[in-house]
């Protein structure tokens, strides 16, 4: 039990870890920070021509979201396979989690002087891409960690040491930026400094669940190749189609958390270019998300318990339902903007962490990496279609509130399909 306890501590330690990555750098200052160096090479049209393709500078960053996570279609299939072949998990995780570290701190050359975005958006896109293979790795020990009826519990705490590891280092950053800004000194230079140190923490603190996690013993090990491996997102999918239950919950949950993901990764480029709010300010209502989404995932855990995880998630989502409308609609100052912030941050927890524990009982033992692999597509930070579609529409419109409000197509989708899921019979069919 002792030996349990410390794995477990292990596991959460790695949300504190890598939450450094997707506050810091996905969610508040690289968003604003590469869309004002992609402004700075823009044509006297007001727009930006990479590779040849016309687009207006702020939907940069969000095209490399989706970029990033296109080729995780590909790879986190792959990933998966390997991990769950090899029952090498530690070493899997320790070599993403490093390679998404350095590719972070690499983001420190990153200016608008230099006229670099193009550069900067292959590295955020190489460092979302090693995230999500970490994630996939980490997320494959839950159920070697908790039994079905601790899933939810283990899920939340881990969530919410994740919410506030990401919190204190993002106060940490918010004194740093407000230092910079109020003595006068290279703010520039402090946001550079800043990204970088968020990978640094990342590398730092994974050394812990490193030490901490054990692989799991199996009886037989299955040869690894590589071809096979690569091809395994189709192998992945037609598995699934013998699952259907889990099917039309990953189906669901691919529409519902794309919304979510999109809205957490433009957030401040929301603020910052549609509101006019600073930095400080947006790092001010981020780190409220942290801290009051804490309290958020524990409640939705007790939530969870009095109904059930599926209703409580469903609750959730018509929370943000209303979050986006009133983006859409009431949103126009700094203090609406915060106050919208602690909404997000209340039923923030209650997708995530719920969604995580739920899914971990719809999949076949012995494949967790191989099915969290599909479920990684749109998970932290790492959803596609909804920034693909928040570029197109800020691109047809011009217009930030009418980006945001295209992606209510997403949740209330997902609301719909969510509800057709049978979860005891999902359940009853990955045990059989």
């Amino acid at each position: 039990m002792k030996t349990l306890r410390k794995q477990r501590f292990g596991w959460y330690v790695y949300d504190w870890a890598n939450s450094a990555f997707s506050t810091t750098v996905v969610t508040v200052f690289l968003g604003p920070y590469l869309t004002s160096v992609a402004e700075s090479a823009m044509d006297p049209s007001g727009h930006i021509s990479p590779f040849g393709i016309t687009m207006h500078p702020g939907s940069w960053f969000s095209y490399c979201v989706a970029l990033s996570v296109v080729l995780q279609v590909f790879v986190l299939p792959a990933v998966g396979a390997i991990v769950d072949r090899s029952h090498r998990k530690r070493l899997m995780l320790g070599v993403f989690a490093l390679l998404g570290a350095i590719a972070t701190m690499c983001l420190y050359v990153l200016s608008p002087t230099a006229h670099n975005y193009i550069l900067g958006g292959g590295l955020f896109i190489l460092a979302n891409l090693a995230f999500g293979a970490s994630v996939v790795v980490s997320n494959s020990f839950l159920t070697d960690l908790a039994t079905p009826e601790e899933r939810d519990a283990v899920s939340s705490r881990g969530w919410a040491l994740g919410y506030l590891g990401g919190g204190l280092l993002l106060l940490v950053h918010l004194l740093w930026y407000s230092a910079a800004k109020d003595t006068g000194s290279n703010v520039e230079l402090a946001i550079r400094g800043i990204i970088a140190s968020a990978g640094l923490w990342w590398a730092l603190f994974t050394i812990v669940p490193l030490l901490t996690l054990k692989d799991s013993a199996r009886k037989e090990r299955e040869p690894i190749r590589l071809r096979a491996s690569f091809t395994q997102l189709w192998n992945t999918l037609k598995h699934l189609r013998n699952y259907p239950q889990t099917l039309l919950f990953f189906l669901a949950y691919l529409l519902y958390n794309d919304a979510v993901q999109t809205v957490l990764t433009m957030a401040s480029v929301y603020g910052n270019k549609e509101l006019g709010l600073g930095l400080d300010v947006l790092t001010q209502a981020i780190l409220l998300v942290q801290f009051v989404a804490i309290a958020g995932s524990l409640m939705f855990e007790r939530v969870a318990a009095w109904t059930s995880t599926k209703r409580a998630i469903i609750i959730a989502l018509v929370g943000w339902c209303g979050v986006l409308l009133s983006a859409f609609f009431f949103v126009k100052t700094a203090l609406d903007f915060t106050i919208l912030a602690a909404i997000i941050a209340i039923v923030m927890g209650g997708t995530q962490a719920l969604s995580r524990s739920l899914f971990s009982q719809m999949i076949p033992r012995g494949k967790e990496a191989e099915y969290f692999s599909l479920y990684e597509i749109s998970d932290k930070g790492t959803s596609w279609i909804g920034p693909l579609a928040f570029g197109i529409a800020l691109s047809l419109t011009n217009s930030y509130r009418w980006a945001v409000l295209s992606l209510i197509i997403f949740l209330f989708a997902g609301l719909v399909v969510l509800i057709r899921v049978n979860v005891q019979q999902a359940i009853r069919e990955a045990e059989e």
